[in-house]
């Protein structure tokens, strides 16, 4: 905990941003923020390893805070250069039920400077189960505020019909599980494309992670889906690497997709 805690304090802990595309134009329209934590050993330790240690210890406030002006600091920063992304950054069952979550928020957008639309906050529906009357409210002040809501692992755990009628949301994210095996799986398959048509239904963008081949993008695409994120578009990359990133994207067309820069997973 002390370790975390002052990782915290002494800003070793750095953002990678994953891009996500829209399908039917091509072009980048977000980034994921992804934690790390540069640990004095020299390594970088991702998320799962420290993150659930910190939501024991109450260490997930200051973290999340961490994060979200980090983000929002680097947001400003793009535009700046010209890039109007927006950010999305995940939050945990504390956050959800934390009643100061949207002050906070509402003092940090007005710090850099960042439209609320251009901030999404990606929850899952099992982080409302602890609290869910007061995470509720705290996700309707959210939304009054305009920051953009998205429910993430769509289909997996505990998502229901019911919840996503009540929830205050803009989008969904397929799990990535249904979206890496579509291609394999019919049933996956099916899946997929009834989540994509629900949630157009209702009004809602889709987001698809897990996209890691040239196929699945095409799936995906004649699916019209709205969003990609996966590795077959990007890995997660340094602040510093996606103006140059953006720019390479544009300038191949991307041939929706096939011509990604970056690493892709073969299929």
């Amino acid at each position: 905990m002390g370790e975390l805690r002052r990782a915290i304090e002494d800003r070793h802990l750095v953002l990678h941003y994953q891009p996500k595309i829209e399908l039917a134009s091509g072009r980048a329209v977000g980034v994921e923020a992804l934690l790390r934590w540069r640990h004095r050993s020299g390594m970088l330790v991702p998320p799962g390893e420290f993150v659930p240690f910190a939501e024991r210890t109450g260490l997930i406030r200051p973290l999340t805070l961490y994060v979200l002006e980090e983000a929002l600091r680097q947001a400003s920063e793009w535009r700046d250069v010209g890039l109007n992304l927006g950010v999305a950054v995940n939050l945990s069952a504390r956050n959800v039920a934390d009643p100061q979550l949207p002050q906070d928020i509402h003092r940090a957008l007005l710090r850099w400077d960042v439209p609320a639309a251009r901030l999404e906050l990606e929850i899952t529906e099992s982080s409302l189960m602890a609290e869910p009357v007061r995470s509720m409210e705290v996700l309707t002040t959210l939304n009054q505020m305009g920051v953009t809501l998205s429910l993430d692992d769509f289909g997996a755990g505990y998502s229901s019909l019911g919840s996503l009628k009540r929830l205050p949301v803009d989008e969904i994210k397929i799990d990535r599980s249904f979206v890496a095996n579509m291609a394999r799986s019919e049933s996956d398959a099916v899946i997929v494309r009834s989540t994509i048509d629900l949630g157009h239904n209702l009004g809602l963008r889709v987001v698809a992670e897990g996209v890691e081949t040239a196929q699945c993008w095409d799936l995906l695409s004649g699916l019209k889906c709205d969003v990609a994120q996966g590795f077959f578009i990007s890995r997660p990359l340094p602040s510093v690497d996606i103006p140059s990133w953006i720019e390479a994207w544009r300038a191949k067309g991307s041939d929706r997709g096939r011509d990604a820069p970056g690493p892709k997973v073969p299929a």
